[in-house]
C-alpha cells in the first residue's frame, strides 16, 4: 500500500480466488480495494473478510436501496465484517440514509457511509426516462446536498461534478469518483468519465479504477503507472 494513494482498484468478479490473486498483485500500488456487487453476490461476508490480509481499506460497493429498517440491517451486517466504506443510494431518501449512518456507526464509528448520486453510466437523456430532472450535474448536487444534511461522510459522483460539489459542500466531504479512464482506455459502459490526474487535481478523494487496471496485460504495472502519474510510488 502507498500511503495517501487515492486509487481504489475495482474488483468486480464472482471468482474469489481470482479476486484475491488480483488484490495481491496490485496492493503495493493502490490505496484501497473496491469490491463490487458481482463479488458480494457470489461470496458474501466471508469473501469480504478474505481481503483483510492485505492491510488495505475496503470499500464495499453495496449500493443499498430499500426501506430504512432493511437498509439499516444490511449496513449493520456489512460493517461488522470490518470494511472501511459502505454505500447506499441517495435516492432512497433522508430517513433511509440516516438509518444507514446510524447502523454503521453503532458497529464502528470509523466506518464511513457514502451515497450514490447519479450512476456514471447515466446521461441527461437517461434521467428524463426515469422521471428525474436533468442536467445530471444538478441532480448530483441536489442528492449530494441531501446526503450531507443527513450526516453521511460523502458521495459517489462523476469527475465532472467534483469542482461544483467541492465548492458547495466543502473540503472534508468525501468524493468517491468512478468512471476514471486513463488516456487511450476504452470507456465501456461509462458516460461521464475523466482521466485520473485530472480528477485528482480537481479534488477527488478516492479514484475508483477498474478495467484500466484489472483488464490490463499486467494489472500491477498498470496500477503502478497510474500511481506514478499521480505522484505516488511504492517503497
Amino acid at each position: 500500500m502507498i500511503s495517501g494513494n487515492p486509487v481504489y482498484v475495482a474488483i468486480d468478479t464472482p471468482d474469489l480466488e481470482y479476486a484475491l490473486a488480483l488484490a495481491e498483485r496490485v496492493c503495493p500500488h493502490v490505496g484501497g480495494l473496491k469490491v463490487g456487487l458481482e463479488f458480494l453476490s457470489a461470496n458474501g461476508p466471508e469473501g469480504l473478510k478474505a481481503f483483510a490480509k492485505f492491510g488495505l481499506p475496503v470499500f464495499a460497493d453495496t449500493k443499498f436501496h430499500d426501506i430504512p429498517n432493511t437498509v439499516a440491517g444490511a449496513v449493520r451486517a456489512t460493517a461488522a465484517v470490518g470494511v472501511s466504506i459502505i454505500n447506499v443510494h441517495a435516492g432512497g431518501g433522508a430517513a433511509m440514509m440516516q438509518a444507514a449512518r446510524d447502523a454503521a456507526k453503532s458497529v464502528n464509528p470509523a466506518t464511513r457511509v457514502i451515497a450514490v448520486t447519479v450512476l456514471t453510466s447515466l446521461g441527461d437523456d437517461d434521467l428524463v426516462a426515469v422521471g428525474q430532472t436533468p442536467p445530471a450535474a444538478d441532480q448530483v448536487l441536489r442528492l449530494a446536498t441531501l446526503t450531507r444534511q443527513c450526516g453521511l461522510d460523502g458521495v459517489v459522483c462523476s469527475a465532472h461534478e467534483i469542482a461544483r460539489l467541492r465548492a458547495a459542500l466543502g473540503p472534508d466531504f468525501l468524493l468517491v469518483v468512478p468512471g476514471i479512464r486513463p488516456a487511450g482506455s476504452d470507456v465501456g459502459d461509462q458516460r461521464r468519465v475523466m482521466g485520473p490526474a485530472e480528477a485528482y487535481q480537481a479534488g477527488a478523494s478516492i479514484l475508483v479504477i477498474g478495467r484500466p487496471i484489472t483488464a490490463a496485460p499486467d494489472p500491477a504495472i498498470a496500477a503502478q503507472k497510474i500511481a506514478q502519474s499521480l505522484g505516488f510510488s511504492a517503497g
